[in-house]
């Protein structure tokens, strides 16, 4: 038995059944993880000693009847941009490369504290959750497991590496406009972004507020449910959150499809979209064909402002966020200076990647005199058009499916010296974070 091959919900299954303990299931994965680590790249920080400790520790609780959580000693990875107390958070980017953070994030709470996980290390990540293919890290390139000549997409491709290379068993990721999803269809493992404010955005450090959520990367959908279940929920500390009862969200995953009507936006499936792509999707509508679905072809016909839209939205919100990183309060402080001016503008410069830079700078322009009603204005409008027509097509539909990438994993340097072609990997995702998709709660993996 290949323990690191094992979902979740396997390995839950050999600890209730004494077949294994947390400190085996952890060991296999630490060594796991010195095997990979060196050809993939997946992890910031690893946490091998206190991870091993805390499993003997949960062990001796799973003995005594006493763990607090069923899930108690399962391993998990947590990007680079959740805040973990006493360990580094550095969201890959230079500025905050030996910051330690105070607090736990809620979702780092919910799970390692309330639910005694075992957090195996930080992930990797393009800098500040920006880029699609992490190749935008300030440490290090993640390899895609499948093929190391190739990304393993991003933002959250150390996140969704490690899962797919058997480095830990599930991983949280965040996704501001694709940043799980698309990673998760380069990977071939599972990633799900969940409605905007189910999960607590509390201790996720901000690329753009009203877009970032939360969600799981794991290697089945029971695994996605069981873990979407675990962080889900109203927090006190994010008024964004919504407050509805608790949910089991595998509790209907057995149900069958017959009947449910899936609607096929056409413009997801013109030009751009890879043939490989289409031809896998097309499978997929045959499968559910076969399975009773109802399938239709629509038009979602603002799809096309979408991704110009996100990115002046999702660009001006970074330019307000990373305000912060200046040198004075917190993070990386430049040496090079002989007034005030000087550090700010040194800090910031040494301090933030290309990318990064390139997106405040755009952020800022968008909201400046003269320009603010002519772009982030309008683009606000757009969303709204964005969202009512989802809206009218859920009145009809119970699913749309689309590809998740216009293009399968590509390799490193093929899209990166040209921003505007990588802008373009998040064509068919970032309509959804607009929306603040998938918004029917109550249905929710219901069929």
């Amino acid at each position: 038995m290949n323990i690191t091959e094992l979902t979740v919900h396997e390995l839950k299954e050999k600890l209730d059944k004494k077949e294994l303990t947390s400190e085996e299931i952890t060991k296999a994965y630490i060594d796991r993880i010195n095997e990979k680590e060196p050809q993939i790249g997946a992890f910031v920080t690893t946490l091998e000693q206190e991870a091993i400790e805390k499993a003997k520790k949960i062990d001796k609780e799973r003995q005594a009847g006493t763990a607090n959580s069923e899930y108690a000693g399962i391993p998990v990875g947590l990007k680079d941009n959740m805040c973990t107390k006493g360990i580094k958070t550095t969201c890959s980017s230079k500025m905050l490369e030996n910051f330690v953070s105070p607090y736990d994030g809620t979702v780092v709470n919910k799970l390692v504290n309330e639910n005694s996980m075992i957090a195996l290390g930080k992930l990797n990540m393009d800098e500040f959750a920006m880029g699609s293919s992490t190749e935008t890290s300030y440490f290090k390139n993640t390899k895609n497991p499948w093929d190391i000549r190739c990304v393993p997409g991003g933002s959250s491709g150390g996140s969704v590496a490690a899962v797919a290379a058997d480095m830990v068993p599930w991983a949280l990721g965040s996704d501001t406009g694709g940043s799980i999803r698309q990673p998760a269809s380069l990977c071939g493992v599972v990633g799900l972004k969940p409605t905007y404010g189910l999960v607590s955005r509390y201790g996720l450090i901000a690329f753009a507020s009203s877009l970032d959520q939360i969600g799981p990367i794991t290697k089945d959908v029971e695994d996605a449910a069981i873990l979407l279940s675990l962080i889900a929920g109203k927090d006190e500390k994010d008024t964004t959150t919504i407050d509805i009862p608790k949910k089991d969200y595998t509790k209907n995953l057995k149900k069958d499809i017959k009947g449910l009507k899936i609607g096929v936006p056409k413009e997801f499936f013109g030009e751009g979209i890879n043939e490989e792509v289409k031809a896998s999707l097309q499978k997929t509508i045959e499968v559910y064909k076969n399975l009773g679905a109802e399938i239709e072809e629509t038009s979602l016909d603002v799809s096309e402002y979408s991704l110009a839209t996100y990115y002046i939205i999702a660009c001006a919100e970074a330019s307000s966020n990373l305000g912060r990183f200046d040198g004075i309060r917190y993070g990386y402080r430049t040496p090079n200076y002989s007034n005030l001016k000087d550090i700010y503008k040194n800090t910031r410069s040494e301090g933030f990647g290309a990318e990064v830079k390139r997106r405040i700078i755009l952020g800022t322009y968008v909201l400046s005199s003269g320009y603010y009603d002519a772009y982030y204005k309008k683009a606000q409008k757009v969303r709204t058009l964005v969202q009512n027509e989802f809206a009218k097509q859920f009145e009809k539909y119970d699913v749309l499916l689309t590809p998740t990438s216009p293009v399968t994993a590509f390799k490193f340097g093929e899209k990166s010296e040209n921003p505007l072609e990588m802008y373009l990997s998040d064509i068919c995702t970032v309509s959804v974070n607009i929306a603040g998709l998938p918004r029917n709660i109550s249905t929710m993996w219901s069929r």
